[in-house]
């Protein structure tokens, strides 16, 4: 498998609302860190993730995160 476009090297930090959220996994998505279909032809797939309750996420921004789509710290590990 290739390795994901860091999109930035810092979680993105939301306020999300309850509904389903579409984390994008390339990296390449103009509509971070949404998916936006800009990953077809790759082998990489959106993660879904589901909100019951207004709540605070951190969604991993560099892309390499062992808990999609949740930011864990990876991103302190990369080279800049």
């Amino acid at each position: 498998m290739s390795d994901p476009v860091v999109a930035q090297p810092s979680p993105y930090v939301l306020e999300l609302e309850p509904g389903k959220y579409f984390w994008c996994a390339c990296g390449r998505s103009e509509n971070q860190p949404y998916c936006d279909g800009s990953h077809k032809g790759t082998e990489f797939r959106p993660v879904m993730l589901e909100v019951t309750e207004p709540q605070r996420v951190a969604l991993c921004g560099c892309k390499h995160t062992g808990n999609q789509p949740r930011c864990d710290g990876s991103h302190a590990g990369l080279d800049r």
